[in-house]
């Protein structure tokens, strides 16, 4: 089987494309008549026998006829793919059990337009694409991401059959894709959140004393922040309130390894994190994540969310 793979290396140029953007050569388009192709060279055979046998000249004029547009359907099939330059881009990070999006932009760079081009990894959806005369067009290529960690989808196969099907002209491309896979969340109650003072020297050490004003109560704020007393002035429908302090005063929560079930799966206790940092965005609140031989600080955001929950995805793989 090396050998094998050897020759196959060999001819259809199998390896990581590391230098973008990836230029369709004539090189690496590789054609072959397909099945409709087939059985129509067959019926020309079929028919130039019996024009000979019958010595009928309409009937070669008509076979030949036939047999020069299947040669150019194979010189415009070709052409099709010929020249191409295709620049791949930063795919999204998705949760496990979803579908990873690859961006591929595809540049025309030729006065006819590109058609019924075929993009698809080994056993993954098919997307189709259509490029204007010089022009561009952006597709993103479906793969499966049953798993967390990172993701490397393989190689990518272009087909065409434009225009008339007799023929398939395909090549292999292998961008530097990878894709980020969070664990599948998991949604249980938070852990509850520690009281911590951090002093401010723009408003003093006066920590809990200086009130800042109300807001609406959020689940992770302690019930002892409620203020009763403006909640008693208002009406029933309305959320309760919470006091603001501008000492400093915060209420970090730790989402910690430890904190999780221990008689669960690994896997299961990721997800669990990975349902916990999403809540704690929802709720604004201040969290950080504890993982065995890794911490990031309480903060809040899209992009410490995204940190956090990268942590989850590579926690146990090895660093590159």
């Amino acid at each position: 089987m090396r050998p094998l793979a050897a020759v196959q290396r060999w001819l259809f140029r199998l390896g990581r494309d590391e230098q973008v953007p990836i230029v369709l050569t004539q090189r690496r388009i590789f054609i072959v008549p397909t099945r409709g192709g087939i059985v129509f060279a067959i019926v020309l055979a079929v028919m130039l026998i019996g024009a000979i046998n019958y010595n009928l000249s309409l009937g070669h004029a008509l076979i030949f006829l036939l047999a020069g547009l299947g040669i150019v359907a194979m010189v415009h099939t070709f052409h099709n793919l010929f020249g191409l330059r295709l620049t791949p881009a930063r795919a999204e990070a998705v949760f496990a059990g979803e579908s990873a999006y690859f961006p591929l932009a595809i540049d025309n760079t030729r006065p006819q337009p590109r058609r019924a081009l075929e993009f698809a990894f080994s056993h993954q959806p098919v997307v189709r694409a259509e490029v204007p005369p010089a022009g561009r067009a952006t597709v993103a290529i479906p793969h499966a991401a049953p798993r967390r960690g990172r993701l490397d989808p393989g190689r990518i196969t272009l087909t065409s059959r434009y225009p008339l099907g007799l023929f398939r002209a395909w090549s292999y491309l292998h961008p530097t894709f990878s894709c980020i896979v969070y664990p599948r969340p998991i949604r249980t109650p938070l852990p509850p959140a520690a009281s911590t003072a951090h002093a401010d020297s723009r408003h003093g050490e006066g920590g809990l004393e200086d009130f800042a004003g109300l807001r609406p109560r959020q689940a992770s704020d302690p019930t002892r922040h409620i203020a009763w007393k403006a909640v008693a002035r208002r009406s029933d429908e309305q959320p309760l309130l919470v006091k603001e302090f501008a000492g400093g005063a915060a209420d970090e929560l730790w989402l910690d390894w430890a904190l999780t079930p221990g008689n669960r799966d690994p896997e299961e206790r990721l997800s669990i994190l990975a349902g916990w940092i999403l809540a704690a965005e929802e709720q604004q609140a201040l969290y950080g994540l504890r993982l065995p031989g890794h911490l990031l600080r309480p903060a809040q955001g899209p992009t410490h969310r995204a940190a956090c929950l990268q942590a989850l995805a590579l926690h146990g793989e090895p660093t590159r």
